[in-house]
């Protein structure tokens, strides 16, 4: 006696497979239109695409009319990595056909995969006119959007998508509307959504999201909170240590600012730019010996650092550590690293020395970077008066009185230049 399809899936449920497939054969082999229907369905579910095809395309012999056989087809072509022949079966759905909104929706994702993103679009906009009310066409384009980063199209159709109630099978449309605020700058909606959204599930790229809007809004202490939040539930989510470190400043709490730094240095060892946060704030706690091991290891990971190499640098020169300052520079200048704001210290090195004439050339390749700066301004004034250079000096020294109009000392500087000439 022939078994039945139910039958045969209890077989194949209780785990003896190859008896559960040759008994599917036989069955194949008697069935009638609507069981070799049903028989698609299994196949597919047993990912054996493969043996589903050939059923699809006899019934859709039989059926030529049938948009939903078409789909199938189409789909059971991705199963099988045959997208181009996917593409072929869907563009075979006529516009009257009630399976034609599936199909256009099924074409923009292939379109999409393939990077054809305007493909896509055109598909879904004809979909839209078949079915302008299809809440999961709907939610559909506002994902499309989303995902594409055209974040001001994404939220009118997400808005949609939360009137009409619907819910993505993965997801939220709180969070989805909350991140399209947010890239869109308006931070305050983004927010709202962020915290509905949050309230059903929370999920770690969300909660980075609501942390750093709330930064974005100068909302410091819930950015904290927040992204606090999100460091005790995975603590290798290495973006959020740089925003948590500014959250904590912000509020002036420098110590767990330093330990957050700390914390994403052992996490992220590699990560130059949190041993520079961390060199900072030691720094901004007095503490320069351990400022300085953290900022020289962000160099030691990437000699690229500028603002590592800078402050060093500057450190040094306050301290007048000038081989210290040539060090670094020769250090620097083998790695093929190169800023003319590094000439400063450089020139600051050399004029110590009495090595006037390079201590210029140093200055001079420095003065474009440094143009605002007024004791930049002064120092390189005051080294061309060594070197004789009186005319430009005082053009120089004028500059730099503009920019501190109150130092007294520097104006007599000049009138006492300007009497002598």
């Amino acid at each position: 006696m022939e078994q039945s399809l139910d039958d045969i899936l209890a077989v194949l449920e209780s785990g003896n497979i190859e008896k559960g497939l040759d008994l599917l054969h036989d069955f194949e082999q008697g069935a009638d239109q609507q069981e070799k229907y049903d028989l698609i369905h299994v196949y597919s579910e047993l990912g054996l695409a493969d043996k589903a095809q050939p059923l699809i395309e006899e019934l859709i012999g039989d059926y030529p009319d049938e948009g939903e056989l078409y789909v199938l087809a189409a789909e059971n072509a991705i199963d099988m990595d045959k997208e181009d022949e996917a593409l072929e079966w869907l563009l075979e759905v006529g516009t009257e056909d009630e399976s034609f909104v599936r199909a256009q929706m099924l074409l923009a994702d292939l379109y999409q995969l393939q990077g054809l993103d305007e493909a896509a679009e055109q598909r879904l906009m004809k979909a839209l006119e078949r079915a302008p009310d299809e809440p999961v066409l709907i939610a559909g384009i506002g994902d499309f959007y989303l995902e594409r980063g055209d974040f001001n199209k994404s939220i009118p159709y997400l808005k949609q998508t939360e009137n009409k109630g619907f819910e993505y099978p993965e997801g939220s449309v709180e969070l989805k509307l909350a991140e399209a605020y947010s890239a869109t700058g308006e931070f305050e909606s983004a927010l709202h959504y962020y915290e509905k959204g949050l309230q059903d599930k929370t999920d770690a790229e969300s909660l980075f999201g609501y942390g750093y809007t709330a930064l974005q809004v100068h909302h410091y202490s819930l950015a904290a909170r927040k992204l606090q939040e999100l460091k005790e539930m995975d603590p290798d989510f290495l973006s959020l240590y740089p925003y948590l470190i500014r959250a904590y400043e912000e509020l002036g709490e420098i110590e767990n600012a330093l330990e957050t730094a700390e914390q994403g240095m052992k996490v992220d060892e590699f990560n130059d730019k949190l041993f520079l946060e961390a060199g900072k704030l030691q720094l901004s706690l007095g503490r320069k010996e351990k400022a300085e091991g953290n900022l020289r290891e962000a160099l030691s990971l990437n000699p690229n650092n500028t603002e590592a190499a800078l402050i060093l640098l500057s450190s040094w020169a306050e301290e007048e550590d000038y081989d210290e300052i040539k060090e670094l520079m020769t250090y620097l200048r083998d790695l093929g690293e190169e800023d003319i704001r590094f000439q400063w210290y450089y020139g600051k090195a050399l004029y110590a020395e009495d090595n006037l004439i390079e201590a210029r050339q140093a200055f001079e390749e420095a003065a474009p970077a440094y143009k605002d700066n007024g004791d930049f301004l002064q120092e390189y004034g005051r080294l061309l008066l060594e070197l004789g250079n009186r005319e430009k000096a005082v053009s120089i020294l004028k500059e730099a009185a503009q920019l501190s109009p109150a130092d007294e000392s520097l104006a007599e500087l000049i009138m006492s230049l300007e009497e002598d000439y």
